[in-house]
């Protein structure tokens, strides 16, 4: 650092003045923001410690709780050495030179412990307090504070480590967040080093099939950790605990029960022990060939879920019913729906069991008479049957029979009437309204009754063109006429209405007029389309004169001027033209 004196004058004592301001402040070169100096303590009162550089415009001052925070306050005196951060040499405010001993320990405490994760070594620290997820370490000696993950603190998960608060241990560096300045330590590294050689040869003298006293000291979600007599902890599964079904292992353990387990797992590289409590009991498995698939049998609801229930046949012998399983006509209804209640005594089908996987299949609904079979029974294809409505939606109304209170028959809103469109005659009725409807078909394996209002109600009006052929002539009577729809008509002798279209009314475009009718006249059409399965009819005056036209040439068309009597506007134009022809 450089300081330069500018002056115009020439006084000798101006620049000796100088000289001794630049050697002032060039004798420590080192001295720059953010750097740590040594510096030394001139005085120490009730509030401030005093210090002085070498290269320092002006005494630094440290407020003295820092140091008694750092616990330096009584081991410095007047004359003593002292690191401090600088932090500026000029406080914009106050222009005092602002420097901290706090921060000055935490970083050579930084740069030391980032040596040591380095070189693998451990540090002593204590555990100050409890925080989320785990705990709060002070290392010792490096003015630094680390966490120590709450799986990091011992071998086996601890739900209270109160009695390790405040001692004094090692810990092993795991990870060091540079730009952050964080560490995480571990207590468990440090446990298991040290163990791993006698833990491999105690795990070496055991074998699967023997079997250990152990005494229950943890219980966790996934199982329970029981403390063998040479101190080794073992897990226990909660597969493990019980034939029957467990939800938590405080269920059928409590902390400091002891236990005989089987050993069914050694695993040397992990140096863990599998244990199993439930393979000490009798297996109520072995007496599965008692029971049969088909028969009815009592049993006890352990546990209602989302997709069935779980039941107990015998003790520690659970067995699962499906909502499919519980009704014929509800599919996947809720077990709480039905009313089913944990500890509910009830009766159910054994409906499969597997032996290979273990699993035992009930069944609800096969101990109630099924509804479609009863319907079956009762009713046949084509009976008429008196209904009421139960629900509806936008293309189709569901129906009752009295007798069979549980089973819905299927009405689709094409089947209401032979007359209108579906959504207006879906619209004029509501659930409670009663019905008399025809069995369209009985379907018991897909579970599907149909019916149909219309059908009830006599023969389809359709069936009036069975016996008709293309190109027949049929006599209409004009309902209506409206010039957007068409022309309405009824053929005499049926009882459903047409429309004929604008362009099937005439052959000639003048008298295409739906306003030529009024309604009640009687009108000849020839039947242009006829499809009785898609219960398509299309009628057309247009067709009829076109088939009229073609006769009335093929008759009358070699005698000069025969065709102008016709009641055809343009007839006669078409004889003449077939003469011109005929001449040629």
């Amino acid at each position: 650092m450089e300081i330069e004196v500018y002056s115009n004058s020439t006084n000798s004592s101006q620049e000796e003045f100088k000289e001794l301001l630049k050697s002032e402040f060039s004798k420590n070169k080192n001295i720059e923001e953010g750097k740590v100096i040594e510096c030394k303590v001139t005085k120490i009162t009730n509030n401030y410690c005093y210090l002085s550089s070498d290269g320092l415009k002006q005494e630094p001052i440290l407020d003295v709780n820092e140091l008694k925070n750092l616990g330096l306050i009584d081991k410095i005196k007047e004359g003593s050495k002292l690191n401090v951060l600088l932090e500026k040499l000029e406080h914009p405010k106050t222009g005092e030179i602002v420097v901290s001993a706090e921060k000055a320990i935490k970083l050579e405490g930084w740069k030391k412990i980032v040596e040591m994760y380095k070189n693998e070594e451990p540090v002593i620290g204590k555990i100050l307090r409890k925080c989320k997820g785990g705990a709060e370490v002070s290392i010792i000696d490096l003015g630094l504070l680390a966490f120590l993950p709450g799986s990091m603190i011992d071998e086996v998960p601890l739900k209270n480590f109160d009695h390790l608060i405040g001692e004094t241990q090692k810990f092993a560096i795991v990870k060091l967040d540079m730009q952050r300045g964080n560490v995480v330590v571990s207590r468990k590294h440090i446990i298991t080093s040290f163990k791993v050689a006698d833990k491999k040869k105690i795990i070496e003298g055991f074998k699967e099939g023997d079997i250990v006293k152990g005494t229950c000291k943890q219980l966790t979600t996934f199982g329970a950790f029981f403390r063998l007599d040479n101190g080794i902890d073992v897990l226990c599964h909660t597969s493990e605990l019980s034939y029957s079904r467990v939800g938590h292992p405080d269920e059928i353990l409590s902390e400091g029960d002891k236990k005989d387990l089987k050993i069914i797992g050694v695993d040397l590289e992990k140096l863990q022990l599998s244990t199993s409590l439930k393979r000490l009991m009798p297996d109520p498995f072995d007496n599965i060939d008692q029971y049969q698939a088909g028969k009815i049998y009592k049993v006890k609801i352990l546990k209602i879920t989302d997709f069935g229930f779980f039941a107990e046949l015998e003790k520690g012998l659970v067995c699962l019913c499906h909502s499919s399983e519980f009704s014929h006509t509800r599919k996947n209804i809720s077990a709480k729906k039905l009313g089913f209640l944990v500890g509910q005594e009830i009766n159910v089908v054994l409906k499969e069991i597997d032996k290979d996987q273990r699993r035992i299949s009930l069944s609800y609904k096969l101990t109630q008479e099924n509804p479609y079979e009863v319907f079956k029974k009762n009713y046949k294809i084509g009976d008429v049957i008196e209904t009421k409505i139960v629900a509806k939606n936008e293309y189709s109304l569901f129906v009752k029979v009295e007798a069979i209170n549980d089973l819905e028959l299927f009405c689709h809103a094409n089947n209401l009437s032979y007359q209108g469109k579906p959504e207006e005659e879906l619209s004029k009725y509501k659930v409670g309204d009663s019905l008399k409807v025809k069995i369209l078909e009985c379907n018991i394996e897909d579970q599907k009754i149909r019916v149909g209002l219309r059908e009830a109600q006599g023969n389809d009006p359709i069936l009036f063109f069975e016996d008709k052929k293309l190109n027949d002539r049929i006599s209409c009577k004009v309902i209506s006429a409206e010039r957007k729809e068409g022309l309405k008509v009824r053929p005499l002798g049926c009882e459903m209405d047409f429309i004929i279209k604008k362009s099937a009314i005439s052959a000639n475009p003048a008298d295409a007029r739906v306003e030529r009718w009024t309604g009640g006249e009687t009108v000849d059409v020839c039947l242009a389309e006829k499809d009785l399965k898609k219960r398509k009819i299309v009628l057309s005056i247009k067709l009829l004169e076109t088939l009229e036209k073609a006769e009335a040439l093929e008759k009358y068309g070699t005698t000069e001027g025969s065709g102008r009597s016709l009641p055809f506007s343009n007839l006669a134009d078409s004889l003449k033209k077939k003469e011109d022809n005929n001449k040629d």
